[in-house]
């Protein structure tokens, strides 16, 4: 792995990355030849593109060599399909895997330059949003660690999101430009491309032979292309590869239309069609959004399963083989589309009978859910779907047909059942696209052991009765890579000192910490790091948003998505609390916290976005206040990503992971914060249920409702302004809310959250555990005085998150879902 031969970019030049010399004559060949700089008067960024190709040239003959065996092996692949891959930047984890950073930063050093500069130059990827892409892309780093035959799809996304600004205390949103300057991981493959259809009209007829046959006609096509970004593993032989794609129009230009004058319409073709792959997640608060939406799915999962088929083709003469040597996986709802789309290519192109093609369709998919809530579950219009996709339309109906009978002969006398799990509402008339997943694959995991139990008994109920053997769990887990080596280097030299480096890619190994916690050393040791890490979380809030944050205070730190279930709000109300409390020299609150919030908003949930504003109207009361301000401070991290997290985490003392119980599907987030030494409040939702019962109860600050106690308040008839009543000082935070106490300039603006509160039922139950989480705030506060034992407690969540990590994740999927082993190279 010490050796790189790039033959085609360096002229047969070869690399030693054992020799400071070898490796600067390597970067100054790739300034010249790749980069086309001069280097004794390139920029830090020609540097750090120069050093970029270096490394993807290693990363291109691992990757080679990996899919060369995987082919002549005729192993088993992985094809893992997600709307997200939320990566972060790549240099340093690069340099990480490949063992090479040492070599790499003594060249650069030599050279004038440094890793520290090269790192900032790079964007994070803006492939995703949140937890869904950060899952992913931890997948992928796992699979590749440990030798699975592994490969990502997704959309290469021109904008991402959106970047986020606070202007004025509001969330603005702006293009997400990462690609301005090239992204230099990526292989474009304009010899892949596959043409997307939408619209036209369906023509049924038989054979010569008397065989139904169906022709999709007169459609509008579309053209996806490919990039391809190597994906790394540590210290492994085994290169993954992230294909992403990119649409092209069919015409790029009218050169009549522009012949005449007509400019616009000259290039409205190419425009139109680019617009599937410019933004993750358009605002669908329109038709025309929502239309953009399913487009976009439709053009990522057409893609995606043409390639699949076009590569199992390349070594079998048919795909009767096909659930055997391919595995998909559908990350969410998202790529359920995949399912009619297999059956239309199977069917359509390649001949074989319905029957046949369902058999292969099902035995090849497994379906992850990420959501309970039966709101965030996606649906489209039966309308839509007729005018955007006819031929699917035709074939989910056709699916739902015989998965119904077969319903009505499992459970005989159940007249509402078949209505319940048709694939088909037929009171709103949209499809489920849920349903339609879980229908065509032969495994379906939820991401916590509550999650899939909940799942099973409540929303997927009835599935499961039917198909009990298909549901089984799949806890999320982190790579320790990214969360802990990489992110925290001061705690995984530490680690490393006292137990060796296997815990790397064996994150079990961190429970031989425990014998460690009761050495002083150690607990000196470990303390002087968090407090190193929270200086280095106080600079990045003092240089970049000029509020002085005290790294001697606690850090308190909610990050993100801005969601009303995650419950920011309630976050909030016991700011608001704190801060009364301080005002009325309550000694109880008179210790030092820096409440820190970071997320963003979709652009068209009004409710999150007014959220954010009450944050930072909170913070310029509480920031500026002379009797306070040295007690207490907010923060809001705008812009929140992959970067910024690595900073932030390392730096948490308190991680709130506080959603209404039953309602979060796991989170990843609560598994990073205790990996790098952070004590969780949280309530008894997703996977903070299996954190708790393995770093121990008394080491977990527990509060709230049950996800069961949830439910009976809402069967019982839950009254919020029972609560409101009841407890003077949630009836003061709630009263200064909504009478503008922190916006006297408009005293009504922050009404709505007074009113979805109270008037509007509280759906989140945030006054139903207001008065616990106050409390268990109290016991944080009390224990945090304790210096030593808060640090004990910290390094146990250390030593015991072994099960949290990615690497046990993939483990768990490749014996219960995918069925496949690991390949030694």
């Amino acid at each position: 792995m010490q050796k790189l031969s790039e033959a085609a970019a360096s002229g047969g030049r070869c690399v030693d990355f054992n020799d400071v010399e070898s490796i600067k004559e390597g970067l100054k060949h790739f300034m010249i030849h790749v980069v086309g700089a001069d280097p004794m008067y390139a920029t830090k960024e020609n540097w750090f593109y120069a050093l970029s190709f270096l490394v993807r040239g290693q990363l291109s003959e691992l990757y080679i060599r990996s899919a060369r065996t995987q082919f002549d092996r005729d192993t088993k692949r992985i094809y893992y399909l997600s709307m997200e891959f939320l990566t972060g930047r790549s240099l340093l984890k690069q340099l990480y895997d490949l063992n090479i950073l040492d070599g790499i930063r003594a060249a650069l050093e030599s050279l004038g330059q440094d890793i520290a500069s090269m790192e900032e130059l790079e964007f994070d990827a803006a492939l995703g949003n949140g937890g869904l892409g950060r899952l992913a892309a931890c997948l992928l780093d796992s699979m590749a660690t440990h030798g699975y035959p592994g490969f990502g799809y997704g959309i290469r996304y021109a904008f991402g999101m959106f970047s986020q600004r606070i202007e004025s205390g509001q969330q603005v949103e702006q293009p997400e430009n990462w690609l301005r300057h090239g992204n230099p991981w990526e292989y474009p493959r304009p010899e892949v491309v596959y043409p997307v259809r939408f619209g036209g009209r369906i023509l049924n007829f038989r054979d010569a032979a008397g065989a139904e046959t169906c022709q999709w006609v007169d459609t509008d096509d579309v053209i996806a292309m490919a990039y391809d970004v190597p994906v790394s593993g540590y210290a492994s032989a085994t290169v993954s590869n992230l294909r992403l794609w990119t649409a092209r129009a069919t015409r790029d230009f009218d050169l009549n239309y522009f012949n005449q004058g007509n400019y616009i319409d000259a290039v409205r073709s190419k425009t139109s069609s680019e617009n599937l792959s410019r933004v993750l997640y358009p605002a669908d608060t329109t038709l025309m959004g929502q239309e953009l939406r399913l487009k976009q799915e439709y053009f990522f999962v057409s893609a995606s399963i043409q390639d699949i088929l076009q590569r199992f083709k390349r070594t079998h003469a048919t795909l009767d083989l096909l659930p055997e040597r391919v595995s998909i996986q559908l990350n969410d709802t998202h790529p359920a589309l995949s399912v009619a789309e297999m059956m239309r290519l199977l069917t359509d192109i390649h001949g074989y009978s319905w029957d046949r093609a369902w058999d292969l369709t099902r035995n090849t998919f497994s379906y992850t859910n990420h959501t309970l809530l039966p709101e965030a579950l996606e649906t489209w219009p039966i309308a839509m779907l007729e005018s955007v996709l006819p031929r699917h339309l035709e074939i989910i109906y056709k699916i739902n047909h015989a998965f119904l009978q077969g319903v009505k002969y499992s459970f005989p006398g159940d007249s509402g059942i078949q209505r319940r799990m048709s694939i088909v509402d037929d009171d709103s008339r949209r499809i489920r696209m849920a349903h339609l997943a879980i229908v065509g694959s032969h495994k379906v995991n939820g991401v916590a052991a509550l999650h899939t139990d909940l799942m099973c008994s409540t929303i997927f109920a009835d599935f499961h009765r039917m198909w009990p053997e298909k549901f089984v769990n799949v806890t999320n887990g982190v790579t320790p890579r990214r969360w802990l080596l990489q992110s925290n280097p001061g705690l995984s030299k530490l680690v490393t000192g006292r137990i060796g480096d296997a815990w790397i890619k064996d994150l079990s190994k961190l429970k031989d910490l425990e014998s460690h916690i009761g050495d002083a050393a150690f607990l000196d040791e470990f303390v002087a790091i968090k407090a190193a890490n929270k200086a280095r979380l106080a600079q990045l809030i003092r240089t970049n948003f000029r509020v002085q944050a005290n790294p001697d205070s606690m850090f308190d730190v909610q990050v993100k998505r801005i969601h009303e279930y995650k419950r920011q709000l309630l976050n909030i109300l016991h700011v608001i609390t704190r801060y009364n409390r301080l005002r009325d020299k309550n000694p109880v609150a008179a210790k030092p916290r820096t409440v820190i919030f970071a997320g963003k908003s979709a652009p068209g949930y009004y409710m999150a976005k007014l959220i954010i504003r009450l944050i930072h109207d909170v913070a310029e009361v509480v920031n500026n206040d002379p009797l306070v301000r040295d007690m207490i401070k907010v923060v809001f991290l705008p812009n929140y990503n992959v970067s910024s997290a690595e900073i932030i985490m390392p730096g948490c003392d308190l991680s709130e992971q506080i959603s209404t119980a039953g309602t979060e599907a796991s989170g990843t987030g609560n598994m990073k914060f205790a990996l790098n030494g952070a004590l969780t409040i949280g309530t008894l939702d997703g996977a903070n249920i299996e954190i708790r019962d393995h770093v121990g109860a008394e080491n977990f600050f527990e509060f709230g409702v049950t996800a069961e106690e949830a439910q009976d308040l809402r069967m019982q008839g839950y009254d919020p302004w029972q609560y409101y009543r009841r407890n003077p000082e949630l009836t003061r935070v709630l009263d200064m809310i909504g009478q503008g106490f922190f916006s006297p300039g408009e005293p009504d603006r922050y009404r709505p959250i007074f009113d979805s509160l109270l008037k509007g039922g509280d759906h989140y139950l945030l006054l139903a555990d207001y008065a616990s989480y106050v409390s268990c705030q109290e016991r944080v506060d009390t224990l945090f005085e304790n210096k030593r034992e808060w640090a004990r407690k910290a390094a146990l969540n250390v030593a015991n998150m072994g099960n949290f990590s990615s690497d046990r994740t993939v483990h768990t999927y490749a014996k219960d879902v995918w069925n496949v082993k690991q390949i030694t190279l």
